[in-house]
C-alpha cells in the first residue's frame, strides 16, 4: 500500500535531514522504505531522517527518533536537535524557544537563540572503553594529559583514538591537515572495526590553535557528512582531555563553523539550523 508523506528538507552546517511529524501523520515504516526516502538519486536525499513524535517522558516536551540513511535508527544527532527545535517552532507544535527532548539516550535541551543560531546542551561526555562500547581487552593505552589514547589496527597501520560518548560512540585521532586525512580508507574500518560493538563515528581532528580546529566525520551509516554536531562536541572533549585546547572552541567543518563549549560537565553545541524546502512523497 502507498504511503503519502509530509516533510521538510533541512539542514545545520550542511549535515542534511528529512524532518517528519510524527505527531499528525502515521510513520509505521520499514528500514528499506527509511533507506528509500534518504536515497539521493530516487528519494528526497538526507545524511538523516528526523522524527517529531509526542513525548513518552513526563519531564519532555517531544520524543526525538533519528534514523540514518542506512535505514538503522541511532541515538542522537546534534546537528539534528538544531533542526528538530527550528521545525517543532516553525510548524507551531509548541511556543517555546526552549524545550526539553526525549531521545534513546536522555533528555537534551536545545534552544533557538535571538540570532538565528541554536545551542543545544548536549549533556556530559562519557568516555570509559565500556561506555562507548569498546572492546579494549589485550590493549595498553598510552596516556596525554588527562586522556587516554587507545591503539588500533587500521590498513596496516596503528592509529591512536581518543573514544567518547556523546550518547552516540565516536573513536577521535589528530591528523596534521584534514584535507589530506584518509578519511575515506580509515572510515569505514574503523566504522566497522570488531572492537566497536556497536559500529563508531570515526573523526578525523586538525588542530589550528587552542579555541579552532578543522574536523571531519565518518558517520555510522551515514558515511563522510559536511558537518557532525556530536562529532564536533567529542573532537573537542578530546582535544581538551589531550590538553590542546581550551573552551570554547570554534570547529570548521566543509558545511560550516560550529562553536563547542565544554565546561568539564555538559557540553554545549551552537550552530545554524536552515529549512531548505517542504513536499510531499509517495513511498
Amino acid at each position: 500500500m502507498a504511503i503519502k508523506l509530509k516533510f521538510t528538507k533541512m539542514h545545520g552546517a550542511g549535515n542534511d535531514f528529512i524532518v517528519l511529524d510524527g505527531i499528525h501523520q502515521q510513520l509505521d515504516l520499514s528500514a528499506a522504505q527509511w533507506r528509500a526516502l534518504a536515497d539521493r538519486h530516487f528519494g528526497v536525499g538526507a545524511d538523516q531522517i528526523l522524527v517529531v513524535e509526542a513525548a513518552q517522558n513526563p519531564a519532555a516536551d517531544f520524543r526525538y527518533r533519528i534514523f540514518n540513511a542506512d535505514g538503522g535508527e541511532v541515538e542522537q544527532c546534534g546537528n539534528g536537535a538544531r533542526c528538530f527545535v527550528r521545525f517543532v517552532h516553525d510548524k507551531k507544535l509548541t511556543q517555546k524557544t526552549e524545550i526539553t527532548v526525549e531521545t534513546m539516550c536522555g533528555l537534551i535541551t536545545p534552544r533557538l537563540e535571538t540570532n538565528g543560531q541554536v545551542t543545544v546542551n548536549m549533556g556530559a561526555p562519557r568516555t570509559a572503553p565500556a561506555q562507548i562500547p569498546f572492546d579494549s581487552e589485550g590493549l595498553q593505552p598510552q596516556t596525554q594529559h588527562e586522556d587516554q589514547l587507545w591503539p588500533l589496527g587500521v590498513a596496516g597501520e596503528v592509529v591512536q583514538l581518543s573514544l567518547v560518548s556523546m550518547g552516540n560512540p565516536h573513536a577521535v585521532q589528530v591528523v596534521a591537515d584534514v584535507e589530506t586525512a584518509p578519511v575515506a580508507v580509515q572510515g569505514p574500518l574503523i566504522e566497522h572495526h570488531p572492537r566497536f560493538p556497536q559500529r563508531v563515528n570515526a573523526g578525523f581532528m586538525q588542530i589550528i590553535d587552542r579555541h579552532q580546529i578543522a574536523l571531519r566525520v565518518w558517520e555510522r551509516g551515514a558515511g563522510e557528512t559536511l558537518a557532525c554536531g556530536t562529532g564536533a562536541c567529542a573532537a573537542v572533549v578530546a582535544g581538551i582531555r589531550r590538553g590542546l585546547l581550551d573552551s570554547p572552541v570554534q570547529v570548521r567543518t566543509r558545511g560550516g563553523t560550529l562553536g563547542i563549549a565544554w565546561d568539564g560537565d555538559a557540553v554545549w553545541l551552537t550552530g545554524p539550523a536552515v529549512t531548505v524546502f517542504e513536499g510531499e512523497i509517495t513511498l
